[in-house]
């Protein structure tokens, strides 16, 4: 009898017992991915169809009701299952991440099936960082593609050491065994320039059923695994995660009343036992592991994957995305670290914008260095490289605004994976692998001083604040700045005024008007802002700063309640009409490029405190609006 029909069997006899097996059996994740049409869904469609798998809903549905399973169980139509898995990618369902889950007498598995579409790698990226192995698909008809090589790297890159390469659609080219072997060689070649030591060839058709369930008859020289044996019993690497140091990120802080307080989250790495002394990160305290507690109750001591709430012998601070480590095996806390960066967003990456970075649990403010270089996935040169575009995939500087635990994503990737988020769309536009913490990170350190900012501003006797006045070129922020400034002055008011002109003679003069330029000016003005602040001064701004990333950039600089944005709202034609230093007229002539409102955006505020409306209001009433809204 065959392992399909024992299993139906035994299900048909005994659910519980079948149940109670199926629950103990491992876990397999794996990608399928390729280029477009190298048979992704046909493959997925086969392996369900030809290995009679047991779907993972369909065990519920016989745990609540095991009276309806037969013995035979109904058939799958094959073409009608491949026919609905390809109507999913008609209709867009598949171009993001697909996950079938199904079971084999084995083992259990979830496979993400991903688009092979070059604009939607971020996806293939998404099913990649949970795998533990990769089948690459190839079209035997046209060998090692881009994609494949992107792909590959990617599957590399992100931690997949298992490795199957499907060299798909054999039966359109008569099995030929001198051409799977040129197109082994072919991808042996570029595997071992990128640093793939081992992979599993195996010669298959999707459509056919050749080397998928069974060993087929029209490759009797391919004596290798068939793709279902393979991923059967390919080993996995789950048992060395128990033997490293321990580690959890805190999901969330489990309070159901106040004489109960435990940290829930997964285990990521390592074991933890009752009375084992554990350290709370990036706060160092230490305290001892007092209950491990589960939904079915205590446990002495729980490993990597299983979810626990900790409870500690002290009560100590810690909360959501914070990391707990065994007291002696810290893991590395810093603001600053190199990084690979994939980029998954149509828009290009802009150095020096502050992004949110989410590792886990935790999310924090960070910006991205121009890149060290950006990698040529077809030869693996290091190209030079001012930004990244979509799928770019380079090496940058990453600098958060406050301390983190991480670990390299080698050694842990809960710890050393993350994904960027832009701050104004709310989309995910990169992912980032961690190398290692910049010495600098550790090596510079806060130096208090006895003088703050309060001793500042009580001598001066006002507020500290930064009044940012952004407006196209040509709007009057300028004009306006100085007129604020006289009339503070005249009021004793100790003020600072910072023009867009005037800085980009000293401070930024070696910057242009790129975005990233831009950016970066807007970040370096910031900063002196802040310094200002500091010394209690109130700080007049007059900038373009087209981008509202930047100027939400400069008020999470700034102590609550102390930037006011000051919207200069000038219709861009009334600008150009002014137009006193003639740059309107050199950028409609192409002879300015990069100039704002012509051929680089500008991005008014959504929700400013103050809105001067320059076609209705003289420069001195827009100065006395702007001082009664600061000095009520």
């Amino acid at each position: 009898m065959s392992d399909i029909y024992k299993t139906e069997a035994l299900i048909a006899e005994d659910i519980d017992t079948y149940l109670e097996t199926h629950q103990h059996k491992t876990m397999l994740r794996f990608i399928t991915c390729g280029s477009v049409d190298d048979g992704k869904s046909t493959l997925i469609g086969r392996l369900l169809y030809d290995s009679k798998m047991i779907f993972e809903d369909q065990l519920a549905s016989l745990e609540a009701d095991s009276k309806r399973v037969g013995t035979q169980g109904e058939a799958i139509d094959f073409a009608l299952l491949v026919d609905g898995l390809a109507a999913e990618r008609e209709q867009g369902i598949t171009i993001d991440v697909a996950y079938r889950f199904f079971a084999t007498e084995k083992r259990k598995f979830i496979v993400a099936d991903t688009p092979g579409h070059e604009q939607y790698t971020r996806n293939m990226v998404t099913g990649a960082s949970t795998a533990d192995l990769a089948v690459i698909l190839i079209d035997a008809r046209k060998g090692v593609l881009t994609q494949t090589r992107r792909h590959s790297y990617l599957a590399h890159l992100l931690g997949i050491r298992h490795l199957v390469l499907a060299v798909n659609k054999m039966d359109l080219i008569g099995y030929d065994r001198a051409a799977y072997d040129k197109i082994v060689e072919d991808y042996r070649a570029f595997a071992t320039s990128i640093g793939i030591t081992e992979f599993t060839p195996i010669p298959i058709s999707g459509l056919a059923g050749d080397n998928i369930t069974t060993r087929s008859t029209n490759t009797p020289w391919h004596d290798g695994p068939v793709l279902i044996e393979h991923l059967e019993t390919v080993e996995l690497d789950q048992t060395n995660d128990q033997s490293k140091p321990f580690r959890m990120q805190v999901q969330w802080v489990n309070r159901p009343n106040l004489d109960f307080r435990g940290f829930s989250g997964t285990v990521a790495a390592g074991q933890i036992a009752k009375g084992d002394q554990v350290r709370v990160l990036p706060s160092g305290k230490t305290s001892t592991v007092a209950r491990i507690t589960t939904f079915d109750g205590d446990l002495d001591r729980a490993v990597a994957g299983q979810a626990v709430t900790l409870c500690f012998a002290d009560e100590i601070d810690c909360s959501r995305g914070q990391v707990i480590t065994a007291a002696k095996e810290p893991v590395e806390v810093a603001d600053q670290f190199e990084a690979t960066v994939i980029w998954m967003d149509e828009d290009d990456m802009v150095p020096g914008r502050a992004y949110w970075l989410k590792l886990g649990p935790l999310t924090v403010s960070a910006t991205v260095a121009q890149p060290k270089y950006q990698v040529n996935v077809n030869t693996m040169e290091h190209l030079a490289a001012k930004t990244l575009d979509l799928n770019g995939i380079g090496v940058a500087n990453i600098t958060t605004d406050r301390e983190i635990p991480f670990a390299a994503y080698a050694e842990s990737r809960d710890l050393g994976g993350f994904i960027l988020i832009d701050k104004m769309t709310n989309r995910t536009v990169g992912a980032g692998l961690i190398h290692f913490a910049l010495r600098r990170a550790s090596n510079i350190h806060w130096q208090a001083t006895d003088i703050g900012r309060e001793h500042h501003a009580g001598l001066k006797n006002q507020k500290p604040m930064v009044l940012w006045m952004t407006g196209l070129s040509g709007s009057g922020k300028s004009t306006i700045a100085n007129m604020v400034e006289k009339k503070l002055a005249r009021m004793n008011r100790h003020t600072f005024l910072l023009d867009g002109d005037n800085v980009r003679h000293g401070l930024n003069k070696d910057l242009g008007f790129t975005d990233a330029d831009r950016v970066e000016n807007i970040r370096r003005v910031g900063e002196v802002a802040k310094l200002m602040t500091d010394a209690g001064l109130i700080v007049i701004t007059a900038f373009i700063s087209p981008f509202r990333s930047e100027r939400e950039m400069v008020r999470s600089m700034m102590q609550p309640g102390e930037f006011m944005e000051v919207f200069i709202d000038t219709p861009l034609e009334e600008a150009e009409r002014r137009d006193v230093k003639g740059l309107y007229a050199k950028a409609r002539a192409g002879q300015l490029k990069n100039f704002t409102g012509i051929d680089s955006p500008y991005e008014p505020p959504e929700a400013p405190q103050i809105r001067i409306d320059t076609t209705a209001m003289s420069v001195e009433e827009a100065a006395d609006l702007i001082i009664a809204r600061l000095i009520p």
